[in-house]
């Protein structure tokens, strides 16, 4: 990995002085989620042609070479993946541990359909370039503290009281009362491989969220916008705006909001 082209990816001044803390690591995510779309065209393919997705996979410089050299972005095994070796590469004390996201019935899906990072620094901080919408912008600490962010989401990080999860991702969204958890996490850091199997159920299995229509998502500097077959959504700090975008004008779009050039 070329530690210093990941940083101009993500806008960030490979010569500057990048003491392994709790801000520089804050200033990592956030560059990260607003310059590498989360995007699942790799596995749902193009909504208006006649091409399938090229695939996924958990491999580090696979992941590497899509998201630096290819400029494209992924889902949480691609950018967690590869953010997490820009962390190690860095000096970070990065553990790669297994999640599983968290329906708005309260059902988990299947086992590690997440993946995500505790950094430990002077703190244990929650660390996710791979969350989709909202994302999550700034370190969380394990120990339940409540972080803003400039969307006006709240987060924090509660013990499980799940039997199969140690901790429990959740958020506020603007202007609401009650907390929403968001996925649930085993606190043990786990092998690359041990994902594999998640990884081709949510790019291959027709009951996976990722297999119908294609979305792509990138961090605004105080929301979000989101592509999708037919609209472009533009969300910030809870307010939604949605423009129709139409087959022809699509690959347009996809660049210009998202700098995703496919072909």
């Amino acid at each position: 990995m070329d530690r210093d082209r990941y940083l101009e990816r993500i806008g960030r001044d490979p010569a500057a002085d990048r003491p392994p803390t709790r801000e520089t690591l804050a200033a990592l995510q956030s560059a990260h989620v607003r310059s590498v779309p989360f995007e699942t065209l790799a596995v749902a393919g193009h909504p208006h042609a006649d091409c399938g997705g090229a695939g996924v996979t958990v491999d580090p410089a696979t992941c590497y070479r899509k998201v630096v050299e290819r400029e494209r972005g992924g889902f949480c095994y691609e950018l967690n993946g590869a953010f997490g070796r820009l962390l190690d590469a860095l000096g970070f004390d990065a553990a790669r541990v297994p999640a599983m996201v968290v329906g708005s019935d309260g059902d988990a899906g299947p086992p590690a359909n997440h993946l995500t990072h505790v950094v430990s620094l002077d703190r244990r901080y929650v660390v996710d370039v791979g969350l989709g919408t909202p994302p999550m912008r700034r370190p969380l600490p394990l120990d339940g503290t409540v972080v803003d962010d400039a969307a006006g989401v709240a987060w924090r990080v509660r013990e499980s009281d799940r039997p199969d999860s140690d901790f429990a991702v959740q958020q506020r969204p603007p202007g609401a009362d009650d907390w929403r958890v968001r996925y649930v996490f085993d606190d043990r850091h786990r092998a690359t491989a041990y994902f594999e199997a998640s990884c081709d159920y949510l790019a291959t299995a027709p009951e996976s969220p990722f297999t119908g229509d294609p979305v792509v998502s990138l961090a605004t500097e105080r929301g979000y916008k989101k592509l999708q077959p037919e609209a472009l959504t533009r969300v910030e700090r809870g307010d939604e705006r949605t423009h129709d975008v139409d087959s022809a004008a699509w690959d347009d779009v996809l660049e210009t909001e998202f700098g995703i050039r496919l072909g």
